[in-house]
């Protein structure tokens, strides 16, 4: 007997993936590729760690990398811009437990993507559109936040500081196999990126002295 319109016992009405269901797919999905790294992720193997056919996966995900960018999207961290009311404890906050530097799952799903990222140009765009972009909004706000405090130099090009810490960070975790510790993360701020940024008081001649721009536009005047 063919089930009517409607019922929901036919492939093109069945119910979206979604709620907790979804979310343990996502968890699963973040755990092998924890394990297994993406090149290695496959459908099958999250619909195991998952519980759950592959064809439940593909009517929420049609290829694997939709389903990791998804995953890493869910992962767990603070929801809010931290305000500490210094640079500093803003840099600490965000770089340091969950969600950031020193997460050791983050950190070890972070690693199993570089591979993607580096072959996938597609997977890369989504990576950076939907991963790093919420990260590198709030990292801007920490930013504006502490130069109206007068925290920052003028002169600094924050292109070039703000991927700094974890810029060093990764380079010490992937490529020499240091683990990041909140220790090292503070020294970091302490002697790079807080001296680089920080307002230098005028010295006393050249506050005085005007500067050679302003005195070669008062002789053409």
């Amino acid at each position: 007997m063919t089930p009517p319109v409607g019922s929901g016992t036919d492939a093109g009405t069945r119910p979206r993936v979604e709620g907790d269901r979804e979310q343990e797919i996502l968890d699963a999905t973040l755990d092998v590729l924890a394990d297994l790294g993406y090149d290695r992720l496959t459908m099958d193997a999250v619909a195991q760690a998952a519980r759950a056919s592959k064809a439940t996966l593909y009517r929420r995900w049609s290829t694997k990398s939709a389903l990791v960018i998804d995953s890493l999207c869910s992962m767990k961290e603070p929801h809010e811009v931290p305000d500490t009311g210094s640079l500093r404890g803003d840099l600490v906050d965000m770089f340091c437990g969950m969600g950031g530097l020193t997460d050791e799952r983050q950190m070890a799903v972070l690693g199993s993507v570089i591979t993607a990222i580096g072959r996938d140009a597609d997977f890369a765009q989504a990576f950076r559109e939907q991963f790093i972009g919420p990260k590198a909004s709030m990292s801007n706000v920490v930013w504006e936040r502490a130069i109206s405090r007068g925290e920052v130099s003028d002169d600094v090009d924050l292109d070039v500081v703000v991927p700094a810490l974890p810029g060093i960070v990764l380079h010490r975790m992937f490529l020499l196999g240091e683990e990041p510790t909140t220790e090292f993360i503070e020294q970091v701020i302490d002697q790079i990126i807080l001296p680089a940024v920080a307002v230098r008081p005028a010295s006393p001649a050249s506050a005085s002295r005007p500067t050679s721009r302003t005195t070669q536009h008062e002789k053409d005047s």
